[in-house]
């Protein structure tokens, strides 16, 4: 266990971790242009590439520190890298699936850089860099042909190939945790946690593991059909330092299914939803005000480790939380009693 694994334990046990907002929100709103994905090192590119916002901690990487900053700067306790479609297989898109390794390696250089400046500032509130690996654009449980279910665009192995390519630029960067994120196919997430621990064994290195899945809709599923406990007993064998939920839903949406993990997982709980839900013009419009209330009732109900926000937060929404939690306490662990827990779409108890 690593100095910084142990600082991330303590900090859980003495209270609610903040955890940072949205990136892509946050680099939507300096409208960039072709040329500045581009920069000077990929001037030369045959296809267009704007939009790939993981290369800007490559072309424009003071924008990253700048926005990591402002969080730090708002009350949060982790950033994370900017990096979730950092994978080989989220690159293919822009043809940039060769530089996958340095990609991660560079985001997690400039969020180890902004994190240890804050922490340098406040020694007694350390700052986290979580290595994000996102949830890629294919998923291995479901066909994308609705005339062929059994077609599959990607598989396990190609899914733990990319993963690890990623998780090792992440882990020479200097990231602290691995997150694996805005997950909708539990699948993937395997494939993802088979990955980083190999990384983990491959580097004789063990990182906490943070996971997040992502329910989709009013259904309380993920998009592969599995619900909060069922989902936590698929990937409970990864011993991750939190489990959690973050995307698709805004926190009044949300609230039931943390609220169902709080009850059952023997590890910390996370969650970070989006301000509300989109708009006609897919914006989000839920105030700090509005959506720190609601995170404030899920304190002082036991349900929150960490929070933060996802989709539409920006740093007043995170600076609104953190203030909002601050004289919460944080969730405390409960005892599992111990039984073969197993799930399909539903959890399954063998008592």
């Amino acid at each position: 266990m690593t100095t910084r694994f142990k600082q991330l334990q303590d900090a859980l046990s003495e209270r609610i971790l903040i955890i940072d907002g949205a990136m892509g929100t946050m680099i939507q709103a300096y409208k960039f242009e072709e040329e500045d994905f581009r920069g000077e090192v990929f001037k030369d590119k045959n296809n267009e590439i704007k939009g790939n916002n993981d290369i800007l901690a490559i072309t424009k990487p003071n924008v990253i520190s700048d926005i990591h900053r402002e969080f730090l700067e708002a009350g949060a306790d982790i950033i994370e890298t900017n990096s979730f479609n950092a994978t080989s297989i989220s690159q293919a898109d822009y043809q940039m699936e060769d530089i996958v390794y340095e990609l991660n390696v560079a985001c997690a250089k400039i969020a180890r850089k902004v994190a240890d400046e804050f922490t340098a500032l406040t020694p007694n509130k350390p700052r986290f860099v979580a290595g994000v690996l996102g949830p890629t654009s294919r998923t291995a449980s479901l066909s994308p042909d609705v005339n062929d279910p059994a077609f599959r665009n990607v598989n396990f192995d190609e899914l733990v190939g990319t993963y690890k390519e990623a998780t090792n630029g992440l882990i020479d960067g200097g990231a602290d945790i691995i997150l694996i994120e805005t997950i909708f196919d539990t699948l993937n997430a395997k494939a993802a946690i088979f990955a980083v621990q190999t990384i983990f064994e491959k580097m004789d290195i063990e990182l906490p593991v943070m996971i997040s899945g992502t329910i989709t809709d009013a259904s309380g599923r993920t998009l592969s059909g599995q619900t909060a406990e069922a989902f936590w007993h698929s990937i409970r064998h990864a011993n991750p330092i939190s489990i959690g939920f973050n995307c698709a839903l805004g926190a009044k949406d949300l609230r039931q299914h943390v609220a169902a993990l709080s009850k059952v997982a023997d590890t910390a709980v996370s969650a970070h939803p989006n301000a509300g839900l989109p708009n006609e013009m897919g914006e989000y419009d839920e105030s700090p005000e509005e959506m720190a209330a609601q995170i404030k009732e899920w304190a002082e109900s036991g349900f929150l480790n960490i929070v933060g926000g996802c989709c539409g937060t920006r740093p007043d929404h995170i600076r609104a939380i953190s203030m909002a939690v601050e004289n919460c306490a944080p969730r405390k662990v409960p005892v599992i009693e111990p039984h073969m827990r197993l799930s399909g779409l539903e959890p399954f108890k063998v008592i």
